[in-house]
């Protein structure tokens, strides 16, 4: 699904990434480890095309990423990817319904399909009843699930995950954790998350060390 061959990327006299190739299957939980400074929040920006590399190559589904001009790689993203950081960004002047909607109505929905797929994702999430509330009133634990629905809304190929339970506390991040499994089980949703959470790593179907640039080791969960 994902290929990144020879990325490298520096910012002045910096290099962060050096020579990173790596590939991602359809339906994993992928998580990206390593110390501050690793260059692992990096490598997610250019793997969801919100920054781009120095050189090398990024396929998404067969698509050269690079190819694409400003437009049609907005029209990528919003299509193919979803976003979760650590802070879950919805906006405060619409409810939890209507922060979900908002990808969906950018990438041409009409109100009823984007309402309708909202509603399924809410109802998944355990938050049907909580569709009217605006993000002040809902717990972080809430706020975080409503943004991945949101990040669902589009019905992507891969979720990008930035600590997403980073701000969170211990019940709350293990219920988001257990979320990203239910997802990849019933739709198959594939993740790539970075994370210094290490209870989190040691659930994903593979773990991705990196330090000072470069992938140091890559290992598939053994059940």
């Amino acid at each position: 699904m994902i290929q990144l061959k020879n990325i490298t990327k520096s910012f002045g006299s910096l290099q962060v990434l050096r020579g990173i190739d790596l590939s991602v299957e359809e339906g994993q939980v992928v998580s990206i480890v390593g110390p501050s400074g690793a260059g692992k929040t990096t490598l997610l920006q250019i793997m969801g095309t919100l920054d781009k590399a120095d050189s090398g190559q990024v396929i998404i589904n067969g698509q050269d990423i690079s190819a694409l001009n400003q437009k049609k790689l907005s029209r990528f993203r919003n299509k193919h990817l979803g976003f979760v950081f650590q802070f879950h960004q919805l906006l405060p002047e619409f409810t939890a319904l209507e922060n979900i909607m908002i990808p969906a109505f950018i990438g041409g929905a009409d109100k009823k399909e984007a309402e309708e797929r909202a509603r399924e994702l809410l109802q998944f999430m355990g938050l049907a009843d909580r569709a009217t509330h605006k993000p002040n009133e809902l717990s972080g634990g809430e706020k975080q699930r409503v943004a991945v629905a949101r990040a669902l809304v589009n019905h992507p190929d891969v979720i990008m995950a930035d600590e997403p339970s980073g701000s969170l506390d211990s019940r709350n991040k293990e219920d988001l954790h257990k979320l990203f499994f239910d997802l990849r089980d019933k739709y198959g949703q594939t993740f790539v998350i970075v994370t210094h959470d290490e209870s989190l790593a040691t659930l994903t179907d593979r773990t991705i060390h990196m330090k000072d640039g470069i992938i140091i080791d890559d290992k598939y969960r053994t059940i």
